[in-house]
């Protein structure tokens, strides 16, 4: 009898096993910069413990490039989370490309500066002292996405420089600021923190001041052309749940307040 109990049991884990892997889905995920390095950290752990598999594409929240997630979504393609700047989302909501009822918010990103690896590291603690860093630097590069918009049309404005830093400011499109800083095209650069830790040949000088900070919400959704929403939102549940803020926040991300 012991042993028919024995097969009866083997039979169970092995049905429970297969019916797991029928049940696994490939899930296409859209994610913007801001949130890409937690996502890195985060999707393949989710992947070892859910089987679902996440095929990630990368693109802004915003902005004319082909790559853009809202330009994605308009030509058709299909997805079934999307990452991006939280305003960007509603945006798709608004336009039924997004199911207004997935939404969940996952991080806030603040903006930061980089100088390039040997330059000295200026101090920005204080507005006088990041308009004086402005005011001296030769050129200024900010992002095509929700940090360099700020940079770009208020940041500049809020100092009182923007008849003499403007001029000096570019828009780096489709490319990370610090990597543009790195090979010694501009002299300064501002993005979202989470998107200057990762590069490689630059000093991270910190965040601008929180007198003038832009604090971006990053928020995600299941697209209303998901193929496979249970599994998405089961990863949603998993990117803004409790146990993961740690590995959120030490990619320079900051957690939502509750």
């Amino acid at each position: 009898m012991n042993t028919l109990f024995k097969q009866l049991a083997a039979l169970c884990v092995a049905c429970l096993t297969l019916n797991a892997v029928a049940q696994a889905e490939e899930l296409k995920v859209m994610t913007s910069g801001g949130f890409t390095a937690a996502y890195k950290l985060l999707g393949p752990q989710y992947a070892a413990s859910s089987g679902d598999t996440l095929e990630t594409i990368l693109g802004p929240s915003m902005g004319k490039a082909p790559e853009a997630i809202p330009n994605r979504l308009a030509r058709g393609e299909h997805a079934d989370v999307v990452i991006m700047v939280g305003y960007a989302l509603d945006e798709l909501i608004k336009q039924g490309k997004v199911d207004p009822a997935s939404r969940v918010e996952l991080a806030d990103s603040r903006i930061g500066m980089v100088v390039k690896q040997g330059a000295d590291k200026p101090l920005i603690d204080t507005d006088a002292q990041l308009r004086d860093v402005l005011l001296k630097a030769t050129s200024v590069a900010y992002s095509d996405s929700a940090s360099g918009v700020y940079i770009q049309n208020k940041l500049f404005k809020k100092l009182g420089i923007e008849q003499q830093v403007g001029p000096k400011g570019k828009m780096i499109e489709r490319t990370p600021v610090a990597s543009a800083v790195a090979r010694g095209d501009y002299q300064v650069g501002f993005q979202q923190v989470a998107e200057l830790l990762p590069v490689p040949g630059v000093i991270f000088v910190g965040k601008i001041p929180e007198s003038v900070q832009s604090v971006t919400r990053f928020a995600a959704g299941i697209a209303s052309n998901a193929q496979h929403p249970q599994q998405a939102r089961a990863l949603l549940n998993y990117l803004s749940s409790a146990k993961v803020q740690a590995q959120v926040q030490s990619t320079g991300l900051d957690s939502v307040p509750h």
